[in-house]
């Protein structure tokens, strides 16, 4: 696994909360609600393509 797969999801989350508490200051809660699931949904990508990757890498070792 590499370390810049951290640093992305990191990076995501602190954006995402940034922009969550603008958003909530300024008023608009539903927006700030719609941008913390679209980092969700994000971040879920990201990990799910990694964890596909792990499988294949299991399935190549193993010969399945």
């Amino acid at each position: 696994m590499n370390i810049d797969l951290l640093f992305k999801i990191a990076g995501i989350g602190i954006l995402v909360a940034v922009l969550h508490q603008v958003l909530t200051k300024a008023g608009r809660e539903d927006q700030a609600m719609m941008t913390t699931l679209a980092g969700i949904v994000i971040v879920l990508t990201v990990v799910v393509k990694e964890i596909s990757t792990l499988f294949e890498t299991v399935r190549t070792v193993f010969n399945l």
